[in-house]
C-alpha cells in the first residue's frame, strides 16, 4: 500500500513595515526640551531672587550668635520668637507701635497728597488749554532728569530757615504740591486715552471743570489712582534718606530710621531684633500690594476705556 505525500504549503513570511519619519514628533520633542530648560532656568532665577527674603525670615528666628557667623545655615535648630519679642518692646525708650504709627502717618499723608495734587495737575495738562501748557509740561517732565541729591542742600536750608526741621512738613509738603512728576505724567497719559466727547457732553449740560473732574474723570481714573497710591505708599514707607535729613527726635522716627537704632557701633548690636522688625515692616507693604496688585498693570498701561 503506497502512501502519497501531501504537498506542504509554503509559510507566509511577515515583513515589518519600515518606520515612517514623522517631523511632528521631532518638533514636539524639541519644544518639550526647550520648555524644560526654560522652566529650570526660571526656577533657578526665582530661587536666587527669593533667597535673601527666605534668609531674612529664617534669621529672624535665630539667636544673635548664629546670625552672620561661620556656620550660617538657612535654618536653625534653635527656633525662637525672642527676636520678635525684643523688637515689639521698642528701643531708645520708644515703643515699636510709635514707629509704625509714624510710618503710617507719612505713608498715608503721601498717598493722599500725591493722589490729590497729581490728579488735579494732570487734569489741567490733559483737558484745559491754557497758554504755555506744552512748555510747562515739558519743564515738569525735565524734573525727572534732575537727581534728588542735587536739591538736598538748598531744600534743607530753606526748611531750616522756616523752622520746619524735625517736623513732617518737609517730607509731606512736596506731595501736596505735585512735586512727583512721574505720577503727574502717568495720570496725564491715562486721561489722554479717555474720549474727549465726555467733556463736551458735560459742558453741553452746563458742567464746569470742577464737576467734570469730580464726576467724570475721577471714577474713570480708578486704575491710575490705585497704581499711584500703591507706588506712593511703598516709596514713602521705605524712605530712609528723607527722614534721616529732617527728623532728629526718636519719637518721630519712622520704621527705616528705627531699624538703624538696633545697630550700635560702640556696643553690641542686636541684629536679631533688627531683622525681626524688618520682617514686621514688610507685612503692611506686602498686604497693601497684594490687595491692589491687579490694578497696577491696568493703570500703567494707560489704555483708557474698553469696549
Amino acid at each position: 500500500m503506497t502512501t502519497m505525500a501531501t504537498p506542504t504549503q509554503p509559510r507566509a513570511t511577515t515583513t515589518t513595515p519600515a518606520p515612517v519619519y514623522n517631523p511632528k514628533s521631532e518638533s514636539t520633542l524639541a519644544k518639550r526640551i526647550k520648555s524644560t530648560i526654560f522652566h529650570i532656568v526660571a526656577l533657578a532665577l526665582v530661587a536666587m531672587v527669593l533667597y535673601p527674603a527666605l534668609w531674612m525670615i529664617s534669621a529672624s528666628f535665630k539667636p544673635n550668635s548664629e546670625i552672620g557667623g561661620a556656620n550660617n545655615a538657612l535654618w536653625s535648630n534653635n527656633f525662637s520668637f525672642d527676636n520678635f519679642v525684643t523688637a515689639m518692646e521698642g528701643i531708645g525708650g520708644v515703643s515699636t507701635l510709635t514707629f509704625f504709627t509714624n510710618s503710617l502717618i507719612l505713608a498715608v499723608g503721601a498717598v493722599v497728597g500725591t493722589v490729590l495734587s497729581a490728579s488735579i495737575s494732570a487734569y489741567a495738562f490733559a483737558r484745559i488749554n491754557f497758554p504755555g501748557r506744552g512748555l510747562f509740561f515739558g519743564m515738569m517732565i525735565a524734573t525727572l532728569l534732575l537727581p534728588f541729591h542735587v536739591v538736598i542742600i538748598p531744600q534743607y536750608i530753606v526748611f531750616q530757615q522756616l523752622g520746619l526741621v524735625d517736623t513732617y512738613v518737609p517730607l509731606l509738603i512736596g506731595k501736596f504740591l505735585a512735586a512727583d512728576a512721574f505720577f503727574v505724567f502717568l495720570m496725564v497719559q491715562f486721561m489722554r486715552g479717555l474720549p474727549a466727547e465726555l467733556d463736551e457732553a458735560a459742558r453741553i449740560d452746563g458742567a464746569g471743570h470742577v464737576r467734570i473732574f469730580g464726576s467724570i474723570m475721577l471714577p474713570l481714573m480708578k486704575p491710575a489712582l490705585i497704581s499711584t497710591s500703591i507706588f506712593s505708599f511703598i516709596w514713602s514707607w521705605n524712605d530712609f534718606l528723607g527722614p534721616l535729613l529732617y527728623l532728629n527726635t526718636p519719637d518721630k522716627y519712622p520704621l527705616p530710621l528705627a531699624l538703624r537704632l538696633f545697630v550700635d557701633q560702640t556696643q553690641s548690636s542686636d541684629y536679631g531684633a533688627m531683622i525681626a522688625m524688618s520682617v514686621l515692616a514688610l507685612l503692611p507693604v506686602l498686604v497693601f500690594f497684594l490687595v491692589f496688585q491687579r490694578y497696577i498693570v491696568e493703570g500703567v498701561s494707560t489704555q483708557g476705556l474698553k469696549g
